[in-house]
């Protein structure tokens, strides 16, 4: 492995011959693409705004890789690059390097969208940033190329399976009873989480919780929401709805325990299934009844 940590830090030396202001700053911005907080605002502007459905196919297909890829980084547990060189590092990352956990994001996240949406563009759009946040990640000097190779092929990988088998999963969930598919939406990301319990693992597996059960009692209760509407509306919804998931991420993050204080891990699970839950049933009910939502389909 040493050899190929010192060709990987060859490289990024390589590609940092350009570093400077306008460079670090474009490569932050496009890294940021592949960061928690920006999926934190596309997957609910795809939930309220464009296709609900797709927003929720979307959702779990990134959360489960998200889970797939702290779970590699665990197993392998490789260094980053600038635990072997500190000079290399122009931007903050924690925990293990390989996979890359923004180049396989990137591949599944923006596979999918362009998948279900079918324009080429949207494909031609996907492959760009693709290339372009792993090229970031190696400039920033937080990830060796290999990582970002991984990165991309178990992002392949999982965008793969989706679309060979996500069709007859969702049919499959479709013809269990209300309650059933309620109990698999615990019961699964349960499961997992207890395979393996860490920090990275508990986020994805408990908003995947919080949609799941938000999204049957939405369908049951209210009826399935639609993401249409005028411009005004799609607009009034994302403000409404993103300043409800800042409140519980930002908020219950302030006001609950620290990491290393006592609880921190049970509220975590906490606060990330509120976030589902808020995106999956709250925010769509509370659309239709500020009318800023058409009326549920009957």
């Amino acid at each position: 492995m040493d050899t190929i940590w010192q060709w990987g830090l060859e490289f990024i030396r390589t590609v940092q011959l350009i570093h400077g202001p306008l460079p670090d700053a474009l490569f932050k911005a496009v890294t940021f693409l592949g960061e928690e907080q920006f999926y934190l605002l596309l997957l609910p502007f795809l939930l309220w705004c464009v296709d609900f459905t797709i927003g929720l196919r979307l959702a779990v297909t990134f959360l489960l890789s998200t889970y797939v890829n702290v779970g590699l980084k665990d197993f392998f547990a490789q260094p980053r690059p600038f635990q072997l060189d500190p000079s290399v590092q122009l931007h903050p990352a924690s925990g293990y390097g390989l996979p890359s956990g923004h180049s396989q994001s990137v591949v599944v996240a923006w596979g999918v969208i362009a998948a279900e949406f079918r324009r080429r563009w949207l494909w031609a759009a996907a492959l760009l940033l693709m290339a372009a946040v792993g090229l970031s990640r190696v400039y920033l000097g937080v990830h060796f190329p290999t990582d970002v190779l991984a990165g991309w092929a178990v992002g392949g990988l999982i965008l793969g399976l989706y679309l060979w088998r996500g069709r007859r999963v969702e049919e499959w969930l479709r013809s269990l009873r209300p309650s059933e598919r309620v109990a698999a939406a615990l019961l699964v990301p349960l499961g997992l989480l207890l395979l393996h319990p860490a920090k990275g693992t508990a986020s994805p597996l408990a908003v995947l919780a919080g949609m799941g059960v938000g999204g049957e009692v939405l369908l049951r209760r209210v009826g399935h929401f639609r993401a249409a509407g005028p411009v005004w509306q799609r607009v009034a919804r994302y403000l409404v709805g993103t300043v409800g998931i800042l409140l519980v991420y930002v908020g219950l993050s302030a006001l609950f325990p620290a990491e290393g204080e006592p609880l921190y891990f049970t509220l975590r699970i906490v606060r990330y299934f509120l976030v589902g839950l808020w995106a999956g049933l709250v925010a769509p009910w509370l659309f239709v009844r500020l009318r800023l939502a058409p009326p549920p389909a009957s």
